[in-house]
């Protein structure tokens, strides 16, 4: 058995698509629209996992945008999508620039929750050891839910 993708939908697909390549700093891999099904399929990948994801066709994440208008509730019933990062601090930091709220600051130096602009919660984890508690986010306080 091989994992492939975790699917997720979407309701805007260039709010997610920003917040997903150009803030969280994914790849997309492969697209597929289609017009019976009134839907687009949009394949992720970390820029690690990039080139397992195009021989492979694994690890990926797939954005699911249905063209009909449909609301979607409780982004956390899934859990979470993971991702590790170099630097827990230098990727929020960037994060934060873009306009992401932290929910779950990385205050151990390991882990930090963000969430997509439809709820979907990702937990940001430190590559090997955790960093060394720093300021601001030793101090800062959790915002929302993750």
């Amino acid at each position: 058995m091989q994992y492939l993708h975790t699917m997720v939908r979407i309701s805007n697909l260039d709010e997610s698509l920003d917040f997903f390549c150009n803030k969280l700093g994914l790849k997309e891999i492969r697209r597929r629209e289609s017009e019976n099904g009134r839907f687009t399929l949009i394949f992720l990948a970390a820029a690690e996992d990039e080139g397992r994801a195009l021989a492979d066709g694994a690890p990926m994440l797939e954005l699911t945008y249905n063209w009909d208008p449909e609301s979607y509730q409780g982004g956390r019933n899934f859990g979470h999508l993971a991702y590790q990062v170099n630097d827990i601090y230098a990727t929020c930091q960037r994060l934060m620039d873009s306009g992401v709220t932290i929910n779950r600051p990385p205050r151990d130096g390991r882990m930090a929750f963000v969430r997509s602009p439809d709820g979907i919660s990702i937990e940001l984890l430190q590559k090997n050891a955790p960093l060394a508690p720093q300021e601001p986010w030793a101090s800062m306080e959790n915002t929302g839910t993750w």
